[in-house]
């Protein structure tokens, strides 16, 4: 009798767990399954962290402070390192929830507040990958940390706001730039991130695609940046006065660490080591050459003689222009891309912005603004399919006229958004707190008037 009754209950054992695995997981309050954390794409993905980290502190602050006067460079250094602080803790306390959580598609929920969860993979010193948009039709599995990812997309929204800054140098008020700083990284940068890479994103939704950033990034910083200029007015003396830069080998050496950091920037954006990534590697780098070469040839063209500013700065701007493209394009478009870039640019840097009259002081619009918008609408002109082919989409994203329609649509909502949320916060702080210094600590130049200190030599 005894027997009969264990086996009985065996059978109904068994039939149970046979049940239980013929239902979906969700019936019975099981979750998806981390996917496993692969160790070459944690290596490539620490180091992209790293470099684009680098194209912040040290590069851009360098590239910044070589093309401000002598009296200025303390105080345009400061920006950078300030911001880099501030937004790596706005980053951890809201901002990754806000962009990578599925709230809405236009901004995440608070789920992830202060990274709540983050070591919900981590067992016992042996972690795994995470599922991204868990609860959307299209998780993304991912082969990194969560802590990695998590760091890799903080040093984008760094960058993004010490670019726009740089607008404003040499007169906008330290406290004014902190406070802006801040809301603008969390009104502009973060629903716009989310409209665009989260996996419910409105943007995204509509078939925008940008790989690594020229609407979140350029686009956003750079229409801000013009916001900023126009509304701080012109720096003293200009046109009048000498305001050439201090010292052009800082910048050469700021733009050449935003170049090596770009590979971060760009093929990081794989977000592995594999194929992607190494033909993102190689279209950021002949895009850059290709920039810097179209930038000195029209300027040789016009001026008679290349400079070393120009150069170094058509490179940066065939950088932006290949960004959004890096991980859809081919490399004969990406030279063609980069060539443009750099023409465009130097056209908007040296006539448009006298053209209107804005004094966009180290051409955050004028490179970042412009590059953006010609390499988000580029990309749907030369997207290569395989590129971005995957097991669920064998075809991949190809060039097509429903995509550049999806791309001029994201490039005009990140203009229309960034524009006037920009307007709105710098009225507001004008108001408050004032945007710009006094007339006698500006011509005392900010590192003594805002900072107390100088170089001396």
């Amino acid at each position: 009798m005894r027997g009969r009754i264990l086996n009985s209950l065996r059978l109904k054992n068994y039939l149970l767990i046979g049940l239980l695995c013929l239902m979906p997981m969700h019936a019975y309050g099981a979750t998806v399954v981390s996917p496993t954390l692969d160790t070459g794409d944690t290596a490539w993905m620490l180091i992209s962290a790293t470099l684009v980290l680098m194209m912040t502190i040290p590069g851009l602050a360098l590239f910044y402070a070589g093309m401000v006067r002598k009296k200025n460079v303390l105080a345009t250094m400061m920006q950078s390192f300030a911001i880099c602080c501030m937004m790596s803790i706005l980053w951890v306390v809201i901002g990754y929830s806000l962009v990578f959580t599925t709230g809405t598609p236009y901004i995440g929920n608070l789920s992830q507040f202060m990274l709540n969860g983050i070591l919900e993979h981590f067992h016992f010193g042996i972690d795994k990958g995470f599922v991204l948009g868990a609860d959307t039709a299209a998780p993304a599995m991912m082969t990194i940390p969560q802590s990695v990812y998590v760091v890799f997309q903080m040093t984008f929204i760094i960058i993004s706001v010490a670019i726009l800054v740089g607008s404003a140098a040499e007169r906008i008020k330290f406290s004014a730039l902190c406070v802006f700083c801040i809301l603008w990284g969390l009104l502009s940068y973060v629903p716009i991130a989310h409209c665009v890479w989260s996996p419910d994103g409105w943007l995204a939704s509509l078939g925008a695609i940008d790989f690594a950033g020229g609407t979140v990034v350029h686009i956003n910083a750079g229409v801000a940046g013009l916001v900023c200029a126009i509304m701080i007015g012109k720096r003293i003396g200009i046109g009048k006065s000498d305001l050439s830069p201090h010292n052009v080998g800082y910048a050469v050496i700021g733009a050449s660490l935003l170049w090596v950091g770009w590979f971060g920037f760009n093929a990081g954006s794989a977000l592995g080591a594999n194929g992607r990534a190494g033909m993102a590697m190689l279209v950021t780098q002949v895009a850059a050459a290709s920039g810097g070469i179209g930038w000195m040839c029209i300027e040789w063209i016009k001026r008679k003689k290349p400079t070393v500013l120009g150069i170094v700065s058509g490179a940066v701007a065939g950088l932006v222009v290949i960004t959004p493209a890096a991980g859809f394009v081919l490399p004969g478009p990406a030279i063609l891309m980069g060539f443009i870039g750099g023409i465009a640019c130097f056209w908007s840097c040296s006539y448009l912005k006298h053209k209107l009259g804005y004094d966009d002081s180290l051409d955050a619009f004028g490179v970042h603004g412009i590059g953006g918008i010609i390499g988000a609408i580029l990309t749907g002109v030369f997207a290569f399919g395989p590129l971005s082919a995957t097991e669920a989409d064998p075809a991949g994203i190809s060039a097509s006229i429903s995509l550049v329609i999806a791309q001029i649509e994201a490039v005009a909502v990140t203009i229309i958004w960034s524009g006037g949320i920009s307007w709105i916060l710098l009225t507001v702080i004008d108001k408050v707190i004032g945007l710009r210094v006094d007339p006698d600590d500006e011509r005392l130049g900010l590192d003594m008037s805002l900072h107390n200190e100088q170089i001396n030599s």
